[in-house]
């Protein structure tokens, strides 16, 4: 969403052609996407779909992202100016493709996210770029004092020159990979999934003419912020504050964070105040934090508002230089997204003071995830398991919330203990909803899940979460959801800041956050109360004292 080169006329196109591309548009991200997920190799990606592809036009505004992880974008819009700004685009040729990953010299976010990117050239001239980014669950096991300690800085580099492989690039980055196999194999998924891309893209303009299909990307961004500036001017004018408290198990205590939300006709300024970054991976990269605000403001102002650089258009976004919200080198980003889940918290907390018909109840507010980190016997190769759970996602004005999703910032999969046994040595004792973690309302906030391993090997296991000492909250009366939690098994000794040692037979449990409630719970319908009970998502005890409601 960044300007770096100005904007070209275009031809005139009529809305029919515009809307007819723009599905195209959509359809080639999607389609990306998928040959992503399907050539991929490792769990996180196969199976948990940790990854994520976009369309930018030359001058590195988005074009379309598909539907995979809001948090992504933040990796896509700070790498395409570092691109810019190395590599004069006068000297790119057809098959070049840059790969990056750094949060501070290469546009990143954090470092296991390995963005792929490669221009797409019509008649000799580049007209748009095919990225992608895949989280690469490698780097375990590692310190997150500041970013040094994270992993393997990648800034924008030629991966391929004129499409031929640089192997000696190639074999630095695999060198410096814990487990290289699976790297090189989701890298060439990355390769397949650009390349169709530009496949794709090159048949469209062929199809319709280039400009044509230039001007109609230049339409839907304006599309895009016509819609996002009748959505704001809907909204009253004011400021709207909210505040929270982060917590996490880098960090010994909570940290307050708070938010101001100015609308002024149709245009939106977000304020953020923040503690200074920690010495720990929660910081945030201010393109981490653009991406949190792109994304919760477009679900209350007018989700139907096209994933474009448009929307960002009428809104402004500023964070203390230093804070945990605005990092700046060396600090550690590698968990930053624990703490963009809480600036969704606080933009929707603000904005439910004024349109709460259109905000639900928090959500989990966590990203809690486990990283396993372990040797195989038979010849000593270190195999590393990561993945992020679900919890419950908020009550609605006029809907219950989900149970065991990933909300917000994530939205990727929970693995299924089938693919999890079947590649590593671990065995998923219990995976289950957690009775009574929906908060309490008119209509109820999602279940939170837990979900417990045991060891079959020796290995070192780090567990994060949030939400461990607040409770998501509820809205219009609404009760607030479960808390997160850990329970260690018999002769585990508890984690020292989420880091810790499992030997073969031992067990730590997971416990994620449910979410809070709408409307006072006096207004719940008997039968939802009767529902919950047969479904014993709560006790008679619960229903009684909360609901007043008994099977009597």
């Amino acid at each position: 969403m960044n300007q770096v080169l100005p904007v070209p006329q275009r031809p005139a196109v009529d809305p029919i052609t515009v809307e007819v591309i723009g599905s195209a548009l959509s359809s080639i991200t999607e389609e990306m996407g998928e040959t992503l997920v399907r050539a991929s190799y490792s769990t996180n990606i196969k199976e948990r779909r940790d990854c994520s592809t976009a369309l930018f036009n030359a001058r590195g505004d988005t074009l379309c992202q598909a539907e995979h992880i809001p948090m992504h974008l933040g990796s896509f819009i700070g790498i395409l100016p570092h691109i810019l700004k190395r590599h004069p685009a006068g000297e790119m040729r057809p098959g070049d493709v840059f790969i990056g990953n750094d949060a501070y010299e290469g546009g990143g976010t954090h470092l296991p996210d390995f963005v792929l990117a490669e221009p797409v050239f019509v008649d000799g001239e580049i007209v748009a770029w095919a990225v992608n980014t895949a989280h690469h669950a490698d780097f375990a096991d590692r310190g997150h004092a500041h970013i040094y300690q994270e992993g393997l800085r990648i800034p924008p580099i030629r991966l391929y020159r004129a499409g031929v492989l640089q192997h000696d690039v190639q074999e630095l980055i695999l060198l410096n990979c814990q487990v290289p196999r699976e790297r090189l194999s989701d890298l060439r998924a990355q390769m397949a999934a650009n390349r169709l891309g530009v496949q794709r893209l090159t048949a469209l303009c062929a199809k319709y003419g280039r400009d044509t299909v230039l001007a109609a990307g230049d339409a839907l961004l304006d599309y895009a912020e016509r819609k996002m500036r009748a959505g704001i001017a809907a909204i009253p004018d004011g400021t709207y504050r909210f505040a929270d408290m982060f917590d996490n198990p880098e960090t010994d205590e909570e940290l307050p964070v708070s938010c101001a939300i100015t609308v002024a006709g149709e245009t939106m300024h977000l304020a953020f105040d923040a503690p200074d970054q920690v010495r720990a991976g929660l910081n945030m990269v201010y393109t981490a934090l653009l991406s949190t605000v792109y994304y919760a403001v477009k679900t209350v102002v007018d989700p139907t508002v096209l994933p474009n650089a448009g929307l960002a258009r009428p809104l402004s976004v500023e964070a203390r230089a230093g804070s945990i919200l605005n990092c700046v080198h060396p600090a550690a980003v590698n968990g930053r997204i624990a703490a963009c889940q809480r600036v969704v918290d606080l933009i929707h907390g603000a904005l439910a003071q004024v349109v709460p018909e259109r905000v639900t109840a928090a959500s989990n507010g966590a990203v809690a995830s486990a990283t396993f980190v372990g040797e195989r016997p038979a010849d000593r190769s270190i195999w590393v398991y990561l993945e992020t759970i679900g919890g419950g996602s908020g009550a609605r004005a006029g809907k219950d919330g989900l149970d065991g999703v990933h909300v917000h910032m994530t939205n990727t999969s929970n693995l299924p203990a089938e693919a999890l046994e079947l590649e590593y040595p671990l065995t998923l004792l219990r995976y289950e909803l957690v009775d009574g973690s929906g908060g309490a309302g008119t209509h109820r906030g999602g279940m939170g899940l837990r979900r417990v391993y045991r060891a079959e090997a020796p290995c070192r296991v780090r567990i994060d979460s949030s939400r461990l000492r607040s409770a998501p909250w509820g809205l219009a009366g609404g009760l607030p959801g479960g808390r997160s939690g850990f329970v260690y098994g018999p002769g585990v000794a508890p984690f020292a800041h989420g880091s810790g040692q499992l030997e073969p037979g031992q067990v730590i449990e997971i416990v994620t956050p449910g979410a809070g409630g709408y409307g006072a719970p006096g207004g719940r319908d008997a039968g939802a109360v009767r529902r919950d009970l047969a479904e014993k998502r709560i006790d008679p005890a619960t229903a009684a004292r909360v609901y007043g409601f008994t099977t009597a």
